[in-house]
């Protein structure tokens, strides 16, 4: 018997094989169909040879893979270096208690967080219900007449909501007024987001809104920063009358006591859902919304979940008025966001189900009633507190501020650093009696004569609000029977399980989306993320209670850099979208730098996802298209006569490499001396770089700055749509154009740019996923993932091609780490359509590939190195056998309108009615390859009707006769 070294038992607790779905034996059978010896000899053939990477990525101290519990190990000690601390800072973030049933089955549940967009809805019920209660409880609570699917962060919301105040108003302004009581972080991102498209942003008191004039807009914070709990229903009616509208960012948890903003004259109302369960995490991800009036709802950005029926006429839930999605217009795009923060959504959403109308109002009341004991403590203590009324937050004007911090640090708390005068407490439902005690003892440390401390177990409540009685809140809200019916866990478990079972997901089925790039998104990864020294960390904590996160986030920053080739990269931008918009920025910023702020002309080529032309429109750059050629490369003749024509006024091209088709062009370095040539910055659209890691660096092959998504390449799950991570990277040229977040203090170079993320590092509480990946799987690994991405895709490929016609391919009929499958030929001959053969899919247990993307009547495909060859080989089993069924249709034995792919999906209350009028039969449409009857995934409703949806929009929970 041959004896196992010690160092073979050591290789074996490598993660790589973990990650990797087909293990040696298997790649060899799918290199063995391809005609390549070895996974390098493919490379090769794939990856032009001017750009190809041979050396090992120069990960450093991370080049070697770290098993699971050395990783786990390394990054706890890591996180040990921070200190949580009972944060009562507020400023829009707040400690919150995640019910155990909801961060359990939802939070740390893989059918929930590897869920990719409900773009398929018969597959994403459970998830779009989900999202629906979300959208009714903003809607209900704001007093407004529609919400839309979740935002990034409160910043970037406010942002959002004064373009569309720009767009649908009617006062020819560009001037736009914010309160000085708005959140500081708030602000500055409106900056960032008005000074490109010309928008003038003046603050003022809201003391003298009634005097303000000449503005289409005007935001106000509800209650404020410092606290203070304003009455605007009069001075907002004058303001209007001049015809600006106005933007309230309201907090949820107070607008259960107080009258919503809907109800006093606001047009939009945004904020952040954070303190609904949704842990502080360093700043992020968190869901941020926007409601606003009924009549905005194809102007508003982001995505809205709507109900329609299905083929039978049963309720079925669906996204919503989808060509209203700003980037989907391209150029003539006012946002480009394309995302929502769906993960953090229903985590909030769930929280409203979980506590209802009744525990919600219960736990403001506890909270405001807290506040109003500590100010009469203060009071006690002779403190003066500049905000007359208040909801949680007191304001306290102290010529002891610094002395007053170091005693609270002391104590376990964090307050509020306003000035060398002031400090700020804000309390929240983590508050208790204990609590007050400890703020007793902070706040009267110092004080000559204070009083013995009163005894907190006994002590009474005010007798009175602390806020205007004429604002007390009287309209009810969450009166649906979703939100007062799940109090049990009982109850609470099976409702959210229901749903789970209603969705596929990565945890049932391989997700073969081309572009987006659904791989494994491991336990280990995972497990971080709720740790309390990664959870509960406040933003604006001090930097000594921050040294693990900071540390952590500086290493990720240089395994990015290491990959990338690249010379530094910005965690801010919390989406892919937002990190086209700041890399823009960038190159804005350093043509201005060199006195070429002229430069606005941006080259797109024609088949770019929508939202580069979005984003470059955002930053007010004028879009140039370039062609494709007919292998759908980018024209480089054509682009070269549009650099030269553009060439004084050039700011850069936006391109996707691998291309948007799945194919490595081989022109790529000459595109990049081409605008290069004429002064032009070149943006290498990261959204392909699964198929770069390790093979090849858009930071060495010409590329000046990069977004990266790391929900897809880096192994941060989709969410069911979000979180997302969208990091840049830059050329040493750019780096300190990176942007800083002033208004709290974290400027990483005086030149950058200004905030464009509500918090300094963005979504920092998932980049520890990230971060295990690269740990896990070193300088080897990740290259040997890139490389059997690109062979899965490979293997996919050459196996479907006698079926169906790959539209585009490279050297040998290869492609990258996607194949465009072109359905066009045979929706001629048969009528039968890609979304009809998307919809079959699900009867046979999969998601759909991406549909009409890039190329209409098309599916692409992305298979991720995550899929072992036995889940490869069950879906070019289950398009074989969907082929056939069209053969059926182009003989004429399946009518072509009465077949199984037109009727698809099939439920199981359809395939057991009494009534069969099909000319197929049930066994055909459910179980049409004999696998399925093992484990069957059972559609909850047939094909949506999107139609009838638009027709008949309603965006909220159904009404109660639904129920019953």
């Amino acid at each position: 018997m041959t004896r196992t070294s010690l160092t073979q038992l050591e290789a074996r607790d490598a993660f790589i094989a973990r990650h990797i779905g087909p293990d040696a034996a298997e790649q060899q059978q799918m290199l063995d169909t391809l005609g390549y010896a070895t996974r390098a000899a493919l490379i090769d053939a794939i990856v032009p040879e001017n750009i190809r990477n041979r050396a090992a990525l120069p990960l450093g101290q991370f080049a070697e893979p770290l098993p699971e519990q050395a990783a786990l190990a390394k990054l706890k000690a890591i996180a040990g270096q921070n200190k949580v601390v009972k944060s009562l800072i507020g400023q829009g973030y707040y400690g919150t208690f995640t019910p155990g049933v909801v961060l359990r089955n939802i939070f740390e549940n893989p059918a929930w967080y590897t869920a990719y967009t409900p773009y398929q809805p018969e597959i994403s019920q459970g998830r779009l219900e989900a999202i629906l209660n979300f959208q009714q409880a903003i809607t209900d609570l704001t007093g407004m007449g529609i919400a839309n699917a979740s935002m990034l962060d409160e910043g970037t919301s406010a942002a959002e909501a004064m373009t569309l105040l720009l767009r649908v108003g009617k006062s020819k302004s560009k001037l736009f007024y914010v309160a000085n009581d708005v959140l500081p972080q708030t602000l500055e991102v409106i900056r960032t987001r008005a000074e490109p498209l010309g928008i003038e942003v003046r603050t003022f008191d809201p003391a003298e809104l009634a005097g303000v004039t000449d503005a289409f807009g005007v935001l106000l914070q509800y209650p404020g920063v410092d606290g203070a709990v304003r009455d605007y229903r009069a001075d907002v009616e004058k303001v209007k009358a001049t015809g600006a509208m106005i933007v309230v960012a309201a907090d949820l948890l107070a607008l259960t006591l107080l009258t919503p903003p809907g109800e006093w004259g606001a047009d939009v109302v945004v904020g952040n859902s954070q303190r609904f369960g949704v842990p502080l995490g360093f700043g992020g991800p968190h869901a941020g919304y926007m409601a606003t009036r009924d009549e905005y709802k194809r102007s508003m950005p982001g995505r809205l979940v709507g109900v329609t029926v299905d083929q039978q006429g049963n309720m079925a839930y669906r996204l919503a008025l989808q060509t209203r999605e700003q980037h989907i217009r391209r150029e003539k795009a006012t946002s480009n966001i394309c995302t929502a923060q769906v993960l953090l959504a229903v985590t909030a959403s769930m929280y409203a189900v979980y506590h209802g109308p009744q525990g919600l109002a219960q736990i403001a009341t506890r909270v405001h009633r807290y506040t109003g004991i500590l100010a009469g403590n203060l009071r006690t203590l002779g403190y003066r507190i500049t905000n007359q009324t208040f909801f949680d937050t007191l304001t306290i004007a102290t010529d002891r501020a610094e002395a007053l911090h170091a005693a609270a640090v002391a104590n376990g708390i964090n307050l509020r650093r306003i000035d060398a005068n002031h400090v700020g407490v804000s309390l929240d439902e983590t508050v208790d009696r204990d609590t007050l005690a400890a703020l007793w003892a902070v706040f009267s440390t110092g004080v000559a004569d204070a009083p013995a401390a009163p005894d907190f177990a006994a002590i009474e409540e005010p007798a009175d609000d602390a806020f205007p009685a004429e604002l007390a809140r009287a309209s009810a809200y969450l009166t649906h029977p979703v939100f007062n019916r799940y109090h049990s866990e009982t109850e609470m478990l099976r409702y959210l399980r229901s749903l789970a079972d209603k969705d596929l997901a990565l945890d049932r089925t391989m997700i073969p989306l081309g572009s987006c790039t659904m791989k494994l998104n491991a336990t280990s990864e995972m497990i971080p993320v709720t740790w309390p020294e990664f959870s509960n960390i406040h933003p604006f904590a001090p930097e000594d209670q921050t040294v693990g996160y900071r540390e952590m986030i500086g290493q990720l920053e240089e395994m990015l850099c290491a990959v990338t080739g690249y010379a530094a990269v910005s965690l801010q931008p919390n989406a892919g979208s937002q990190g086209e918009y700041a890399g823009l920025l960038v190159i804005q910023k350093y043509h201005q730098s060199r006195g070429e702020g002229h430069r606005n002309i941006c080259l797109i080529p024609s088949s770019a996802h929508g939202t580069n032309p979005a984003s470059a429109s955002m930053v007010n750059m004028q879009v140039v298209v370039t062609a494709c050629d007919e292998n759908g490369n980018v024209d480089l003749a054509d682009l070269k006569a549009k650099a030269e024509q553009h060439s004084k006024n050039l700011a850069c091209v936006m391109v996707t490499y691998p291309s948007t088709h799945g194919v490595f062009e081989e022109g790529i370095k000459e595109l990049c001396e081409i605008v290069h040539s004429h002064g032009g910055q070149v943006y290498i659209d990261g959204a392909n770089m699964n198929a770069l890691v390790g093979v090849a660096a858009p930071g060495a092959f010409g590329g000046d700055v990069s977004h990266l998504n790391l929900h897809k390449t880096f192994c941060i799950p989709h969410g069911g749509g979000g979180p997302g991570v969208g990091p840049i990277g830059v050329g040493a040229h750019l780096a300190e154009f990176l942007p800083n977040q002033r208004s709290t203090g974290y400027q990483r170079n005086e030149k950058g740019i200004g905030a464009v993320s509500a918090a300094a590092y963005g979504s920092a509480s998932i980049l520890p996923i990230s971060w295990m990946y690269i740990a896990m799987m070193g300088a080897e690994g990740l290259t040997a993932a890139t490389e059997t991405a690109i062979l899965n895709a490979n293997y996919i490929a050459r196996r479907l091609a006698p079926h169906y016609p790959v539209l585009y391919s490279g050297h040998d009929g290869l492609v990258a780490h996607e194949c465009i499958l072109d359905l066009r030929p045979l929706t001629d001959a048969t009528g039968i359509s890609n979304e009809d053969v998307a919809k079959r899919l699900m009867d046979y247990g999969f998601h759909a590939p991406t549909m009409s993307f890039p190329v209409p009547g098309t599916l692409m495909i992305e298979p991720t190195e995550s899929e072992a060859k036995a889940e490869l080989d069950r879906f070019i089993e289950a398009m074989i056998a969907i082929r056939g069924e069209i053969a059926k249709v182009e003989s004429g034995e399946f009518d072509k309108a009465n077949n199984p792919l037109k009727f698809a999906p099939h439920t199981a209350a359809v395939l057991t009615a009494d009534e069969w009028d099909r000319q197929y039969s049930r066994s055909q449409a459910a179980y049409p390859l004999a696998s399925l009857r093992k484990q069957k995934y059972w559609p909850p409703v047939g094909r949506a009707d999107n139609v009838y949806g638009d027709r008949n929009l309603m965006c909220g929970c159904a009404p109660i006769s639904a129920y019953e």
